[in-house]
């Protein structure tokens, strides 16, 4: 248990060390050499660490170095998603970050290249280290890798001297991989241990300046010299005073604090959590991450063990290392209900909550949108104005100028677009990185039952899309369709939901119901329970305007079903503007409303003028903007009346 006067600083821990981009193979069961596609995470030994203990609600940062390329902006854009200070990583404007390429041949068996000759991290330079910077900290943990070169050693020398005159404590992850060292050729970065007198004399040199050691017993025969585990523990008890965590596999771990006892098992033993491995890379991280969060809060060695050996329970059963790394929710959902989820992979509690507590931004307060996802009305529109349907992809993509215009008269600092692929991809390119709320329509149009715009193989579609693309899609849905026709589209959105969830990508579902269908108060709220009784959860719903009972209904259901759904965003159905300002006044009342996504009140009429040739470029950019901001500021004047309303109510 961590026990010292560091319960003001600013920072819990400073993680130094490795920090690269990982390339994992797709295909499970392949050869490196076989593998044909790849995904790209955040990577490295502290990397993943700084980025698992913030997603476990630590205050953590990142000291190390990153090449002044694309992929360094990657690692230090992921960090910071995760919440992780990114102020101390350096640029190198010579090297590259480190590539690290991985199979998953099977659960023991994973080939591992790493590309790593004079990368950008293991150039990190000590002279722009500022100790001040180490006095912020709680800990500081360092890997063993840094311990392995000149340049590093520097680094890991000028920090832990600070720690040390700080008071900060000082962790070291022994984290041995022979390649790195030099012992193996740069193919085998799989093999874990190879015994080598010079790297154990080079180690034990630096465990006294150590206050906790943790490594797995291979990492510990190598830092004590001997492939007997106890001999070893006591071969590094002789040179550090520090507390050792050594990790057993899925047996758990074991803390040993002062004299090394007779049997390992005699120390302070925490058993792990047994769980089916899809493969073992990141689960030292994540174990690291797990021990780490509990250390730094001043929790005891078991509850500590407890979070480890579930952190890293969870990872192992994952893709991946950072992406599958836990957040606090997910951590103490497992932890209540870890021995009746033997596969937390598909237990549907667990990702869930790994998906919606991950996702970045982690909050949309409001959606205000402009949405000319339109195909089929639009392509109307092009032939009752006698033009070429080939202009409506130039139509979308003023209209992207339109929603940047008109958020910036409307003063706020994020436009939200509705736009489909059909017409608009060049549209889709033009908003694209650049922080926009971007949602992407999947429907046929007009479609009952539901119809996927580009076919059934939903996969081949969606893996090629932006991450930061919002699946949308319409259903023309009432739960008393006839039965056939109800369950068809709900197994429709059950596999959009799936295919959303396999592909890391957010969805909007739209109901509307259907116009010859009878409705009431009833039918949204139970559209949406009967969706969440299937399984489907998406981030975002769209619905049309409501009475104050429906709205009620409706964030009830989510509150209850969901409480992570991002919120209900208005549809627009081409009413006039004064009809939408109204619908607003109901819905601005309700807090699991976020805005609206409103498209034809907005740009109908200035597109039909644009499409006949009656105003220029400019002209329907400015009429768009200007609708759009108007619509804006009733929605946020609104929502300004509703908050003094109820302050007004809770002072009196």
């Amino acid at each position: 248990m961590l026990n010292n006067d560091t319960h003001q600083r600013s920072l819990d821990l400073i993680c130094l060390g490795r920090v690269a981009v990982d390339l994992y193979a797709e295909q499970v069961g392949s050869r490196l050499e076989d593998v044909a596609s790849f995904a790209k995470y955040l990577g490295g030994s502290s990397g993943n660490v700084a980025y698992g203990t913030a997603r476990l609600g630590l205050k953590s940062a990142m000291l190390s170095r990153v090449g002044d390329e694309q992929m360094g902006q990657f690692v230090r854009e992921e960090l910071a998603r995760a919440g992780v200070d990114t102020s101390a990583l350096q640029t190198d404007a010579e090297r590259h970050t480190g590539l690290v390429l991985l199979a998953l041949k099977d659960s023991e068996s994973f080939p591992l290249l790493f590309y790593r000759r004079d990368c950008a991290d293991m150039a990190i330079d000590a002279n722009a280290i500022d100790p001040d910077f180490i006095a912020r900290a709680k800990a500081l943990a360092i890997t063993g890798t840094h311990l392995s070169t000149d340049t590093t050693r520097k680094a890991c020398r000028k920090a832990l001297e600070a720690a040390a005159n700080s008071g900060v404590k000082r962790v070291l992850d022994i984290d041995y991989r022979p390649v790195l060292w030099g012992l193996t050729n740069p193919g085998d970065g799989e093999t874990r241990f190879i015994a080598d007198d010079s790297v154990t004399a080079d180690l034990q040199r630096w465990l006294p300046d150590f206050d906790l050691i943790v490594g797995t017993e291979e990492e510990f025969h190598i830092a004590g010299g001997s492939t007997d585990t106890l001999s070893a523990l006591r071969a590094v008890r002789q040179v550090s005073d520090a507390t050792l965590v050594c990790k057993l596999g899925p047996l758990g771990c074991v803390v040993l604090e002062g004299a090394i006892p007779e049997r390992i098992e005699d120390g302070i033993l925490v058993k792990g959590v047994q769980v089916e491995v899809l493969n073992v890379l990141g689960a030292g991280d994540a174990f690291m991450s797990g021990l780490l969060r509990g250390w730094l809060r001043g929790e005891s060695w078991q509850t500590s063990a407890d979070y480890a050996n579930a952190c890293g329970a969870l990872v192992v059963s994952r893709h991946g290392c950072a992406p599958a790394m836990p957040t606090e929710d997910e951590l103490l959902d497992y932890l209540a209900r870890r021995d009746e989820v033997l596969r937390p992979d598909i237990d549907q509690r667990l990702n869930h909550l790994h998906r919606v507590t991950t996702r970045v931004p982690a909050q949309w307060p409001e959606v205000l949108g402009l949405a000319f996802d339109h195909r089929r009305q639009l392509t109307d529109m092009a032939r009752d104005e006698h033009t070429d349907p080939a202009r409506l992809p130039v139509l979308k993509e003023l209209l992207v100028q339109a929603a940047q215009e008109g958020a910036r008269l409307g003063n706020i600092t994020t436009p939200a677009i509705l736009v489909d692929d059909v017409f608009g991809q060049e549209a889709l390119s033009l908003a694209s990185g650049r922080g926009w709320w971007i949602g992407r329509p999947v429907e046929l149009p007009g479609s009952r039952p539901l119809r996927f715009q580009h076919g059934d193989d939903l996969g081949a579609c969606l893996r090629h899309w932006p991450r930061e693309h919002i699946i949308k899609c319409l259903v023309f849905y009432h739960p008393d369709d006839e039965l056939s026709l109800r369950l068809e589209q709900e197994e429709r959105l059950r596999q959009l939901y799936q295919a959303a969830c396999a592909y890391g990508l957010e969805l909007l579902i739209e109901i509307i119901p259907p116009a010859d269908m009878p409705s009431d108060t009833t039918v949204l709220p139970r559209s949406l329970q009967r969706l969440y009784n299937l399984g489907i959860y998406p981030d975002w719903w769209k619905l049309p305007a409501m009475s104050d009972a429906a709205w009620q209904a409706v964030g009830a259901i989510i509150a209850r079903e969901d409480s992570y759904c991002r919120g209900v965003v208005l549809l627009g159905l081409d009413a006039p503007m004064d009809d939408m300002k109204r619908g607003f006044e109901e819905a601005a009342k309700h807090a699991c409303c976020k805005g609206f996504t409103v498209g034809r009140t907005l740009f109908a009429s200035a597109s039909r003028d644009w499409l006949a040739g009656r105003i220029d470029d400019a002209g329907l950019v400015q009429r768009v903007a200007t609708n759009y901001a108007e619509l804006i500021q009733a929605w946020q004047q609104l929502r300004e009346s509703q908050r003094h309303t109820l302050l007004h109510s809770e002072e009196a």
